[in-house]
């Protein structure tokens, strides 16, 4: 099971079918980036608990969209046994963060929660965004993996 899906609190007025989708989005980001093999935990929490989490981590007092946390970050992979998944490690949502970015970029909740899993499994595989050609290159292996699974950007006439 690549993609372990849990919720914080019960509260935070999730949609069951996000579970599907995410597990599919991930499914697939990691098969395109050849990483099938491997195992990511997605937590999905209100804006307190990621605010927590971003000041302890990044000492930054704020509530932010996705934060990633690899496992293999700046330490030696360790060998796997061949049926043994890799894990690289756990993607942290903020669900009301999701829910106004959505509402602020005019599409829908399922294709922003998507972005933030691929954009934080992403980091999760070794990419960054420092500059703009890193940011390019993230967002457009992102738009590759949003299309494959129907959440692509609709094209507006003009």
């Amino acid at each position: 099971m690549p993609l372990i899906i849990s919720v914080e609190k019960e509260d935070l007025d999730i949609v069951p079918a996000w579970f599907d989708l995410l597990k599919q989005v991930g499914e697939e980001m990691l098969r395109q980036e050849g990483a099938a093999n491997s195992e990511v935990s997605v937590l999905l929490v209100d804006d307190v608990s990621i605010q927590d989490l971003n000041r302890k981590w990044r000492g930054i007092d704020a509530p932010t969209d996705v934060l990633s946390f690899a496992m293999r970050e700046g330490e030696d992979v360790l060998p796997l046994k061949e049926d043994q998944p890799e894990l690289l490690g756990d993607v942290i949502i903020s669900v009301p963060r999701a829910k106004l970015q959505a509402a602020e970029y005019g599409h829908s909740i399922e294709r922003e929660l998507a972005f933030l899993l691929t954009h934080g499994i992403l980091h999760l595989l070794g990419y960054d965004h420092q500059t703009l050609s890193e940011e390019e290159q993230m967002r457009l292996r992102q738009e590759k993996v949003l299309t494959a699974c129907g959440l692509g950007r609709l094209k507006r006439g003009g």
